[in-house]
């Protein structure tokens, strides 16, 4: 994933960028980069990685140093980002967020017309800021540049393009993720997080369509580019990776998975599956408001059986290897002896995608005492990787645990009931919670339904994507 923050200001805004992209620290641990432009300094870069020490750590001295009155910041999880691009449209910086799934296809493609080259990076990659500044290149100014962009591109691209007199911000064309424009008196900044801008005295302005593309200066918003409303956003901003104070799309994420898990509680009671344990426990730290939710519907006393160390450890999903993440997931879960020995204890967690950290978790609630172990999952069954965003980082679809089994179960033909594996009241969905309580070595398990997410969140559901759990998108 990743995530931008950019201001327009009347006044030096070097201080404001710098901590409004540390507040987007959450949504990746790669690299982080700011650039800046002032009439005095020109265009300044600095690209540090944040892989062992966060955001702030390593640009403090650049934020120091840095000057201009147009800046813009970005963390990212693929490329070494904001780059800066030389074209017809003249010198300016560029960073984006998304996939480009047809990169190398874009690129023979230009290629083959003529594009003398790309900057690449060690990996042998072509760094994806260029590819866009070269596909936006094609057309004759930015707003058709972006247009072309977006339509060439396979996957989601949202992008922040500042050049001399100002910062360009288009969100991605089916509205994957938002782009939020705040106002203060001395100027306009553009995040993805709201709270970002809050934190630094910004009023939210306008959140921009699906499409939409602005120009922001000190003076103003001007929309050089309209919008529409053919939106899909991502719905894992609520279940997962948005943080808990963000707002999108007028949806709070605390409140949206507090909701979630009081109907996954109604859904067990319903049901007659709430099962008879000590405490509900959230795993840290998206999956504990899910959990909240679910303590309060079924009466159940919350606890935290086992405590995050937060100071030194990051978000154990972030190191690009498994095993790091693995061994980064066990070290830091601290337990609490008195609330694991001898008890039964439900566990919510945000999803459930290959299973190996959870295997661990449970594993570790053993060890410690635990009688049973029961686990909800606060969203259905993930059954495709995702191409849009590519946040589960799963190379194929095999790596996720429900398709492992159901192709163990039924091959290749499995593919074609996938609908009655997410189910819980079918045969198939059955054999599928069962075989992965026998796999993670759980007491009883079950998925939020789709129709629970999607009232959780409270938008229509042509609204949402929900690629990952039916395949919609």
């Amino acid at each position: 994933m990743g995530g931008f923050f950019g201001v327009a200001s009347k006044n030096d805004c070097i201080t404001d960028v710098f901590f409004g992209t540390d507040y987007h620290s959450h949504l990746g641990t790669r690299r982080g980069g700011m650039t800046s432009f002032s009439k005095e300094k020109g265009f300044q870069r600095s690209i540090h990685s944040i892989e062992n020490s966060p955001f702030r750590t390593k640009f403090e001295a650049d934020a120091t140093g840095m000057r201009g009155r147009l800046c813009i910041g970005c963390i990212s999880d693929t490329d070494p980002q904001p780059i800066m691009v030389r074209s017809k449209m003249g010198l300016y910086a560029i960073c984006s967020i998304g996939i480009i799934s047809n990169a190398e296809e874009l690129s023979n493609e230009l290629l083959d017309s003529g594009c003398a080259n790309f900057e690449v990076m060690s990996s042998g990659l072509i760094n994806s800021g260029s590819l866009i500044g070269a596909l936006i290149a094609q057309k004759e100014n930015f707003c058709d540049g972006i247009r072309y962009a977006q339509q060439k591109i396979d996957g989601t691209m949202s992008l922040l393009i500042l050049t001399e007199d100002g910062i360009i911000a288009a969100r991605d064309d089916m509205g994957r993720l938002p782009i939020i424009i705040g106002k203060r008196s001395d100027g306009y900044c553009v995040s993805q997080e709201s709270f970002a801008m809050m934190k630094l005295g910004y009023q939210t302005y306008k959140e921009l369509a699906p499409g939409e593309i602005v120009r922001l200066t000190a003076d103003g918003c001007e929309v050089i580019g309209e919008g529409h409303d053919n939106m899909r956003i991502c719905s894992f901003l609520w279940t997962y990776y948005g943080y808990p104070n963000a707002v999108y799309e007028n949806v709070t994420v605390e409140t949206m998975r507090t909701r979630n898990g009081q109907i996954m509680a109604e859904n067990d009671i319903r049901n007659g599956t709430l099962p008879d344990v000590d405490y509900v426990c959230g795993i840290p730290d998206s999956g504990v408001p899910h959990a909240i939710g679910y303590a309060n519907r079924s009466g159940i006393p919350f606890a935290r059986p086992f405590i995050k160390y937060t100071p030194t450890w990051p978000r154990s999903f972030t190191p690009t290897s498994q095993a790091m993440r693995n061994m980064v997931a066990k070290m830091k879960m601290v337990p609490v002896h008195e609330l694991i020995e001898g008890k039964k204890l439900l566990f919510v967690d945000d999803s459930i995608v290959r299973g190996t950290q959870m295997r661990e978790t449970v594993e570790f609630l053993y060890e410690n005492g635990a009688k049973e172990v029961h686990m909800r999952s606060a969203c259905p069954p993930i059954m495709y990787g995702c191409k849009f965003l590519n946040f589960t980082r799963s190379k194929s679809e095999m790596e996720l645990i429900a398709r492992q089994i159901i192709d163990e179960f039924e091959g290749i033909e499995g593919v074609k009931y996938i609908h009655e594996y997410s189910d819980s009241s079918t045969a198939r969905g059955k054999r599928l919670r069962d075989e992965i309580c026998k796999r993670l070595k759980l007491t009883s398990l079950e998925f939020q339904t789709l129709p629970g997410t999607i009232e959780a969140i409270g938008l229509p559901a042509d609204k949402l994507c929900t690629y990952c759990w039916n395949g919609i998108g």
